[in-house]
């Protein structure tokens, strides 16, 4: 396994702190998160003692934690134990690189501090300068002492990414040789990264191109149209690149400059367009106005909304507060009002203050007594430990014990197989209904007719509204009587009744005699049943067996019938069983097909929005990153150069008060020890000495300078005769040029004035 290592750059300098803006004082200083090593990097960074200097070690080791996370690409979503998404890793690489020295440097400023009181004390003894190299911080080490801010969600991302075009795979038609379809027990919904839609998105790829001579494409005047700037174009784009097709083709129409005839024309035709442009653009101006008028008229609206919004929210937090507490000025005088009524009852029911004793009878006959339903102000809870009879069980309270738990159930648990319900078959093979189905059907109707009496509803009577008369029933008519004079009445009388009851009779023979017509076959069926002559048995039992002989073949020549149309129906059953399963799954693959080309429209217009918000943001972010930056560096060179200016200052001022003070004293020294010498010397010398003295200074003062203007003057004759031989060379070809130019530019002034002379003379000869 690869360990994870990390090197941290040194960036370290004698002369400068390293700090973003400023210096930094080392002093009183922290030991900061972002730059651990300052107390062995910075010079500045001082500590007291040498146990600072291993206290800040250990806290730089302790804030650096080598302890890397490294992903498992196997199990990165996993949520298991015995599955990590990541292993921890000890790095073993040191932050700090190993030409730095990491003891304490107050051992390295004791020796030189013991060397320079050596120097100090011994005036043979000579130390070495310390020589510091130039720390070029405004130059090639620049980076070592500036850094750019940390903005973790900005990347820049190359121009060559062309996006990936969306693949729909094709519909695979699902397997029949299974009994059961497989349903799946899980399902991936989606996906989240841990990266940003403004690390991936770029703008659209544009290739290079190659323009023809004399050819001007018509594409490339829309060069100046980016993406975010024009491109996808809209209605004011499109309407831009008619109007520029417009002026190239009036450009077209204008008359030549070199046509002099022409000139009123087009300055006729130039103002023409000019007014026309003018009249564009203040339309344009107006629109513009009237778009912020409403835009300004909107956040006025959206202002005093928010406004009223915020007034309503105050009221109704204001409101609710008072409702908030006028409910527990409520509860707290119901519960008083309840405490005081408890305490009437109590007392109401002993109001001669007798002590009773505890009736236990009582008490466990009551299902409302203290003894099954203490109450909890008397200081009982019965409910007080239930929560130890909760089941608490690994396999119900987490995921993992559910998914060990579904892995042990069988696939016909999380797999249902539904069973469809057979039809009850009612019909007998000969297309007959059977009896036990003609039952249920006559039963099923006797039942319905029941109901329906049962759950009749007689309508009530309707009350009257007003009075109504009851009209009284007319009196029966009394039954008329005939009074018989004498005995040739009566008898014609009762001749007349006989005659009727004959009459009556007659019809009642012709009824029964239609009635046995109408019913003859069934009473030839009763005589069948009952016991007949020989000759009718012979002849039944004859029409019997040619019934029977004419019932068989009937029963066969249906039977071929019915295995036929079987066969037949068995066949068109299969065809169209096949036709209708593939029509079923063309309209399966169809509604698929549409529903993913739906989703991938969906998607594709969600990603061109969001590539319009990502484009917008990025713009504004880059916006805001150059505004950062350009602040960060005026900030920094300004602390740069004040800083420089301070220190310059300080170092002038202290040199030269330093060096004006020794060059005083030294001076001052010199001047004593020369007047001594002088003094000394003035007693002492002769006349000899004096003109050898004298000598001395004429040799050392004007022989040099006459040598040395006798060597300039040898020198200057020495160069003379080179720069006379380097200037013939340079002005003869110089000269030579100027007059061919010359040549040249009269000729072309010549042909110039003959082919304005021609054109004039063609102009002419055409007008």
């Amino acid at each position: 396994m690869n360990h994870v290592v990390t090197i941290e750059e040194p960036q370290a300098n004698p002369q400068v702190s390293q700090t973003r803006c400023g210096v930094k004082s080392g002093t009183w200083g922290n030991v900061s998160s972002s730059r651990p090593y300052d107390f062995l990097y910075d010079p500045l960074f001082i500590v007291s003692s040498e146990k600072d200097h291993t206290q800040a070690n250990i806290q730089a080791n302790l804030i650096r934690n080598r302890l890397r996370k490294v992903p498992r690409f196997r199990t990165m979503f996993s949520n298991l134990i015995h599955y990590p998404r990541y292993s921890l890793y000890w790095s073993k690489a040191d932050p700090v690189p190993p030409f730095i020295r990491q003891e304490w440097k107050r051992h390295e400023e004791k020796h030189r501090e013991a060397l320079w009181h050596l120097a100090i004390t011994d005036t043979s003894f000579q130390m070495a300068k310390e020589v510091y190299a130039d720390p070029e911080v405004t130059g090639k080490n620049r980076y070592k002492y500036f850094e750019r801010p940390f903005l973790p969600f900005h990347q820049q991302m190359p121009l060559n990414v062309v996006f990936a075009v969306t693949k729909t795979e094709p519909y695979t038609f699902p397997t029949t040789s299974a009994k059961y379809p497989s349903i799946p027990s899980k399902c991936t919904v989606g996906t989240q990264t841990d990266y940003r839609d403004a690390e991936v998105q770029t703008d659209p790829y544009s290739p290079e191109y190659v323009v023809c001579q004399e050819s001007i494409p018509e594409l490339l005047t829309l060069a100046t149209l980016t993406w975010g700037r024009g491109l996808p174009a809209g209605q004011a784009e499109v309407e831009m690149i008619e109007r520029a097709r417009e002026k190239r083709a009036w450009e077209a129409t204008l008359p030549c400059l070199s046509d002099t005839s022409q000139f009123e024309k087009r300055r006729r035709m130039m103002n023409a367009m000019e007014r026309k442009e003018w009249a564009f653009r203040e339309q344009e101006i107006e629109k513009l106005q009237e778009i912020r008028l409403e835009v300004l008229k909107e956040l006025l609206k959206k202002r005093d909304e928010n406004q009223n919004e915020v007034n309503m929210k105050h009221l109704n937090a204001q409101w609710s507060k008072l409702q908030e507490a006028k409910e527990a000025k409520l509860a707290q005088i119901q519960h008083r009002h309840v405490s005081a009524i408890r305490k009437l009852v109590g007392k109401g029911k002993n109001i001669e203050g007798k002590l009773e004793r505890r009736n236990i009878i009582k008490d466990y006959s009551d299902y409302a007594s203290q003894v099954y339903g203490p109450l909890s102000r008397l200081g009982r809870f019965p409910d007080n430990n239930s929560e130890d009879f909760v089941v608490k069980n690994h396999y119900l309270n987490t995921y993992e014990g559910l998914v060990e738990l579904e892995s042990c159930l069988p696939d016909f648990v999380t797999q249902p197989r539904i069973r469809p319900p057979k039809p009850k078959v009612t019909n007998t093979k000969a297309g007959f209904l059977k009896r036990a189905a003609r039952m249920e059907h006559e039963l099923a109707e006797v039942h319905k007719a029941i109901l329906d009496k049962k759950n009749k509803v007689l309508e009530p009577k309707k009350l009257l509204r007003f009075l109504q008369r009851k009209s009284l029933p007319q009196p029966r008519l009394p039954t008329p009587t005939l009074e018989m004079s004498s005995n040739e009445e009566e008898d014609i009388e009762m001749a007349v009744i006989y005659l009727q009851k004959l009459l009556r009779g007659r019809v009642v023979q012709n009824t029964m005699f239609e009635g046995k017509e109408k019913r003859l076959e069934l009473i030839q069926e009763l005589r069948t049943s009952h016991a007949l002559q020989e000759d009718d048995r012979l002849l039944k039992k004859a029409e019997k067996q040619v019934t029977l002989a004419l019932q068989r073949q009937r029963n066969l020549h249906e039977h071929k019938v019915s295995l036929v149309e079987n066969h037949l129906a068995g066949l068109e059953g299969r065809v169209l069983a096949d036709m209708f399963d593939f029509l079923s799954k063309e309209l399966v693959r169809l509604q698929e097909e549409r529903r993913i080309h739906a989703f991938a429209m969906l998607a594709e217009r969600q990603r061109r929005m969001r590539e319009a918000e990502e484009s917008g943001r990025r713009q504004v972010e880059q916006r805001r990153l150059r505004e950062e930056d350009q602040i960060f560096k005026e900030v920094v060179k300004v602390h740069q150069s004040t800083v420089t200016s301070y220190l310059e200052d300080i170092i002038l001022n202290t040199e030269e008060n330093t060096a004006e003070e020794q060059a005083r004293a030294e001076i001052e020294k010199m001047a004593e020890e020369i007047n001594d010498i002088a003094y000394e010397m003035e007693s002492r010398r002769t006349q000899l000495q004096s003109e050898e003295i004298v000598a001395e200074l004429v040799y050392s003062f004007l022989i040099p300078e006459v040598q040395k203007d006798f060597v300039k003057e040898k020198v200057r004759n020495a160069q003379q005769k080179h720069i006379l031989a380097a200037h013939q060379i340079i002005h003869r070809h110089t000269e030579a040029m100027l007059k061919k130019n010359f040549v040249e530019q009269q000729q072309d002034e010549v042909s110039d004035i003959d082919q304005l002379l021609e054109e004039e003379t063609q102009n002419e000869k055409n007008n």
